[in-house]
């Protein structure tokens, strides 16, 4: 099939762009390699993927709704797969109207050139954040979220609300996957493993915020690109879903600081911080809607993982 994935130049975009061209798929990627982060990181991740047959790259942002159509019109995908966002919590408290731009506006144009091309399917990446503060865990896609602690997991919800009405409205079959602090090689420097593991590599202290109280339900990409495709590809889904894809087994936050110390061979100098704003103490995704409805099974745990993303982090630091 012809699979158009936005955020292609991302860490989970790539990933899957990867697997579905291993697969005999056409993927026709989407990004416009802001300065969020690194952008030769992105560069790099690209260029794997302009190196595969079957693979097409548009250079865009998604707010340009005409540039999106055009490429609707030009390229005829069957699927879509919409990755692209602005990430991170604590950069909202900071850049609010980047939300806005990118996942409110953005998230729109995607679902109004969905319809427009009559697209079969779209798959969208949400986030664990939209259950906020809950203190009900595991979490489960019943549970209430409608008190984000974030304008990001605001902004995720508002995604998700957004797609149910096109499916109400137009038919159109919308599938949210919320995310569960996904890691691993080509991940992103922003999030704490990448930190955690730059800082001790040089020496310097890692910043542990809410004295390390706090436990995460790490995934390991494998293990969501399973996930991904499998709901880009399955039978019997509802018209409208929003679905769970995490490890559900969260690991306390010391304990992955140490795995992860392990894996490099170094002692982690720990600065102790409180809780920061927009962030929650706990992650734990219930994945039981994923097993039943996508045959979904999280295989990695940190201690596999976390060498993995060390492996590859020495390297790519390596050559650059």
């Amino acid at each position: 099939m012809k699979i158009l994935v936005t955020g292609s130049a991302g860490f989970i975009g790539m990933h899957l762009a990867e697997s579905l061209l291993d697969d005999g798929h056409e993927v026709v990627g989407f990004d416009n390699f802001n300065d969020y982060y690194d952008v030769s990181l992105k560069e790099a991740r690209n260029a794997r993927l302009e190196d595969r047959d079957g693979f097409t790259l548009i250079r865009g942002d998604l707010t340009n709704y005409e540039l999106l159509t055009d490429n609707f019109e030009l390229h005829e995908p069957q699927l879509v797969c919409h990755l692209a966002a602005q990430a991170g919590v604590r950069y909202s408290l900071t850049h609010p109207f980047a939300y806005q731009k990118s996942n409110l506006e953005g998230h729109l144009n995607i679902l109004e050139a969905c319809r427009r091309a009559e697209i079969s399917r779209l798959i969208y990446a949400s986030s664990s954040s939209v259950y906020g503060g809950n203190k009900k865990v595991p979490f489960s896609e019943g549970d209430p979220v409608d008190s984000p602690v974030s304008l990001y997991a605001a902004t995720k919800k508002a995604d998700e609300l957004m797609s149910h009405t096109y499916t109400h409205l137009y038919g159109l079959q919308t599938v949210g996957l919320r995310f569960f602090t996904v890691y691993g090689p080509w991940g992103r420097p922003d999030m704490a493993y990448w930190l955690f593991a730059e800082a001790m590599l040089k020496g310097e202290p890692i910043k542990v915020f809410n004295h390390g109280k706090m436990e995460r339900d790490f995934t390991y990409i494998t293990d969501i690109v399973s996930g991904v495709k499998a709901a880009l590809f399955a039978d019997g889904l509802e018209p409208c879903e929003v679905i769970n894809l995490g490890n559900s087994n969260p690991e306390n936050l010391m304990d992955f600081i140490h795995t992860i110390a392990g894996a490099l061979g170094t002692e982690p100098e720990m600065e102790m911080l409180p809780m920061q704003p927009g962030d929650v103490p706990i992650t734990f995704a219930d994945v039981s809607k994923a097993e039943a409805k996508l045959g979904y099974v999280p295989k990695t745990p940190i201690s596999e993982g976390i060498p993995e993303f060390v492996e590859w982090y020495k390297q790519y630091h390596r050559k650059g």
